[in-house]
């Protein structure tokens, strides 16, 4: 049995509702009452993220589970499929285990995949992924003098975000996988 003290981003914890992974946390220490840790967790097997407080004195069971550093070949109207650099090992993931994340995805771009029991059953994204603006509107005289102005972008695998009005066809952005929204340019 573990502490919920013991808990980190990445920690697959054992719930009443199967496998759950954690997406947040913070230590909290109030001036009364006991001290807790808030989390955001991921349900594995329906993808659902909900919000749970876990006080310092129960106990959890964590378990075990491999990370491999993997990268992202192909994918169909169900599955992804996922290659180790070195050994060219491929595994095949539902797009259920993944949800929302997997419009995020680009051909050769590293994941972390939560490997158990030799089955992968789920992918973590890097927080910032860089995009090339595939298509957007011209920014026409006058926009900018509002300052925060946005306009619609789609980048090169067809991801739709909101990108400042300055940023053009062909340039490339840093875009969030947390929120979705564009976080700077990137020079090339």
């Amino acid at each position: 049995m573990a502490s919920p003290n013991d808990i980190k981003k990445g920690t697959v914890i054992k719930m009443d509702n199967g496998l759950a992974v954690v997406v947040s946390f913070q230590r909290v220490s109030p001036g009364k009452g006991s001290s807790f840790v808030r989390t955001r967790i991921k349900y594995l097997s329906s993808g659902k993220v909900v919000e749970n407080n876990f006080k310092s004195a129960e106990s959890l069971t964590f378990e075990e589970v491999g990370h491999k550093k993997m990268q992202f070949i192909f994918g169909d109207a169900d599955t992804l499929t996922f290659m180790d650099g070195n050994t060219f090992e491929q595994v095949t993931m539902g797009r259920d285990l993944v949800g929302e994340d997997a419009k995020y995805l680009k051909e050769g771009l590293d994941v972390t995949v939560i490997m158990h029991n030799d089955a992968a059953i789920s992918m973590e994204l890097p927080l910032k992924i860089e995009y090339v603006i595939a298509e957007t509107e011209p920014a026409t005289k006058g926009d900018t003098a509002s300052g925060n102005v946005l306009k619609d972008a789609k980048t090169d695998n067809g991801l739709m975000i909101r990108v400042p009005i300055f940023v053009k066809e062909g340039e490339h952005v840093m875009v969030n996988t947390d929120t979705g929204d564009y976080v700077e340019r990137v020079s090339k």
